[in-house]
Parts: structure tokens; sequence; C-alpha cells
């Protein structure tokens, strides 16, 4: 991914953060009442408001020294969305049989980290590096296989055998940029400041 920086935004300076999936859906209503819905995206896009967890100068100097580093929108980062960042149910950790990746053929060799959301399938490209777990036919493998952390693929030494499963586990960050080159910040006291609003926005 190209005009990206491999740091995660501080995580103490995203809570409260106010945001989740996006999908742009045109509808139609015709003459008879009916309506046609045309999806616009074939994904979701992710969007969040943060900055409520900035209260003090020390955190608000940490946040304009992560916006000017970026340049504004010019560079992406990692984010942890905190409330989807795993590829296991909520409370559980990540186990290597959680996703289906596909099937092996024999000659394949490198495979996409994805997650299910009940039939709509989402790539990972941002996996967090010593959380992920693999497995074939639902037995792990430790070896035999290294990962990308950058594009979130699995590739493999010797091609999995013609009709194994292939699976993983893993924590994920999402690849965004600030969807704004201007802060809003404000001083409210001795000692305290905010950030009025900052939008982060997926990049897909």
């Amino acid at each position: 991914m190209t005009g990206f920086h491999e740091v995660q935004f501080p995580m103490r300076l995203a809570i409260g953060a106010i945001g989740g999936p996006e999908r742009r859906t045109e509808i139609v209503t015709l003459a008879s009442g009916k309506e046609v819905r045309n999806a616009k995206w074939s994904r979701s896009r992710r969007r969040w408001e943060i900055g409520s967890a900035i209260t003090d100068l020390a955190d608000l100097q940490d946040f304009l020294s992560f916006f000017e580093a970026r340049q504004g929108r010019l560079y992406g980062f990692r984010f942890r969305d905190p409330l989807d960042y795993s590829s296991a149910r909520p409370g559980l950790p990540p186990a290597a049989t959680d996703q289906i990746l596909g099937q092996g053929d024999g000659a394949r060799t490198v495979f996409q980290l994805v997650k299910d959301y009940g039939g709509q399938s989402r790539d990972i490209v941002k996996p967090v590096a010593g959380s992920v777990a693999v497995a074939l036919n639902a037995s792990a493998v430790s070896s035999g296989w290294t990962l990308d952390p950058e594009l979130g693929t699995i590739d493999f030494d010797v091609p999995p055998a013609d009709g194994v499963t292939v699976t993983a586990g893993f924590e994920f960050d999402c690849p965004v940029r600030f969807e704004s080159d201007y802060v809003s910040a404000v001083i409210e006291a001795f000692g305290a400041g905010r950030v009025v609003s900052v939008s982060l926005v997926e990049l897909i």
C-alpha cells in the first residue's frame, strides 16, 4: 500500500471513538411505489470521529505530532477499531480455525487473510504481527509459512495439498487516513485542551 506509514494511532487517544461501517446504496422509487435498490459500493467503508479522549495539553501535543508526521491526509496509518479488531467472537482469543482463507489446490502458496460477515467477506490487510495462527484441515501449523504484515497474506513454503482447508485466526488494524488536512483544536483551561472534530476514513 503506497503512501502508508506502518504505525498505529495511539490507542489511548482513540478511546470514545464513534463510527463504524458505511455503505452506499442508491434507492429509486418507481411510480408504483416500489423501490429499486442498487449497491454503489461493493463493500463497506469505515469511518470514525475521534478526539473525545484528548483532554489535556500533553495528549493534544501528541496528537498534533502524529498528525504532522502523517502530513495530514498524505499518509495512511493503522487504527485499532475498538468494535472490530479480531477474527474471533468478542471475549475470545483468536484461534487458528476462526476464518476460512480458501482451499489448497497443490499449486497455490499465497492466501489472503479474510474475515467473514455472514456471507460478506472482507480482506484483512493489516494483521497484528505475532497474533496470527494458521491451520490446515483444522490442525494448527506453526511453521512452513510466513506472514506479510503489510499486505495480510500467508505464504506457504509448500503449497497446501488439493482439497485442504486453510484457516487462520488473528487480530488486525484498519488502514486509515485523516479525512481532512485541517485540525480544529481549542484550549479550554490552563493545562486542558481538546480537538473539536477529527475524522478518520478507511483506505480501500
